[in-house]
């Protein structure tokens, strides 16, 4: 009953994670569960059967808040169903001892990016146009191969892809990806239930994941109006280096000083990348702040109109926030609170950041 527990609350914090930055549910609880000892196949199906659950029951909110292009999830998820399936059957036949490196280093390089990601600012690029099978299909292969064999990162690969793309707000962006899930996650249960068989999946597990996720849903839609995005995605990428790192060290047999050594650079990366977002997350704040402030004002004559207000914002803090001046419409577009979820909400602040 205690492992329930625990992995009820495994559940619960992945959810919080998936809620506030739309991404991250299946690196979390992958990443929790090799912890704890679970093997690496087992973990992974485990964690997709649980997925089925939650992301449909996240497609249906994106659903009725107006948040999924159809379009885009019927040319991502067919071909994102067919790399999860055969990211499920390669797991499901090598050996424990085998994936659990191969495992924790995709684990590790997406924990890595989530670093990166959120240390930084993602500049919005609005570009004109619609997105192309050519573009998605491959995006889609690619993603679900890598979410069944790594226990996760359909989202850490897919969403990123497509708001760099520009051609899709990201409130649709996160609504579209998590709807496709739903189609991916049941086609790498499916290709784990053939590798495996029934007893691949730990259905207690499942349970408690599932349960954990559906209490944590309407939790995270609370805890993103108080946690920035952006600070909560580089303590999470934090973590998920830091706990896979053990794994890849041990695999390694690395003795004497190295593993302490190795411990304090990525102690050290993980400091570097909260204080870039937390310098990042302010000089935001600040310049949303300067454009509101300078937004009233009629004309350029008195030096308040909105070119005085470009060059105040420049000064406040760069071309990102130019970037933000020049594009009011767009940036009340993606704050609007009947426009999209609180995910969306928080992840649409990092990305505009």
């Amino acid at each position: 009953m205690r492992k329930l527990l625990i992995l009820a609350l495994v559940g619960l914090a992945a959810q919080l994670v998936d809620g506030a930055l739309g991404m991250a549910y299946g690196l979390t609880s992958s990443t929790l569960l090799l912890f704890a000892g679970v093997a690496p196949a087992a973990a992974s199906a485990s964690v997709h059967l649980a997925e089925i659950g939650t992301t449909l029951a996240a497609g249906i909110s994106h659903w009725r808040f107006g948040n999924v292009d159809w379009r885009v999830v019927g040319r991502i998820a067919l071909p994102g169903a067919a790399g999860a399936f055969a990211g499920a059957t390669v797991l499901s036949s090598v050996s424990t001892e085998a994936a659990a490196p191969w495992m924790a280093a995709i684990l590790c390089t997406l924990g890595g990016y989530l670093l990166v990601r959120f240390a930084r600012p993602l500049r919005p690029h609005r570009a004109a146009g619609r997105l192309r099978g050519r573009f998605l299909a491959p995006l889609g292969l690619v993603a679900g191969f890598v979410d069944a064999t790594g226990g996760g990162g359909w989202g850490p690969v897919a969403t990123p892809a497509l708001l760099v793309s520009g051609r899709l707000a990201p409130r649709t962006v996160i609504g579209s990806v998590d709807t496709a899930e739903f189609v991916v996650a049941g086609a790498a249960s499916a290709g784990f239930l053939i590798g495996l068989g029934t007893e691949g999946f730990l259905l207690p597990t499942v349970a408690a994941l599932l349960i954990g996720g559906l209490i944590a849903a309407p939790i995270a839609a609370w805890l993103v109006r108080i946690v920035p995005a952006q600070l909560l995605g580089a303590t999470i990428g934090g973590v998920i280096v830091l706990t896979n790192a053990r794994t890849l060290l041990r695999a390694g047999d690395l003795g004497g000083p190295a593993p302490a050594l190795v411990y304090a650079v990525l102690g050290a990366g993980w400091l570097t990348a909260l204080a870039l977002a937390a310098r990042a997350l302010r000089r935001t704040r600040r310049a949303r702040a300067v454009v509101a402030a300078a937004a009233p004002a009629p004309a350029d004559e008195a030096g308040t109109g909105p070119a005085a207000a470009r060059a105040a914002v420049s000064a406040a803090s760069g071309p990102a926030a130019v970037s933000a001046a020049r594009e009011p419409a767009a940036g009340r577009a993606v704050a609007d609170p009947a426009a999209g979820g609180a995910g969306s909400r928080s992840l649409a602040a990092a990305v505009e950041g």
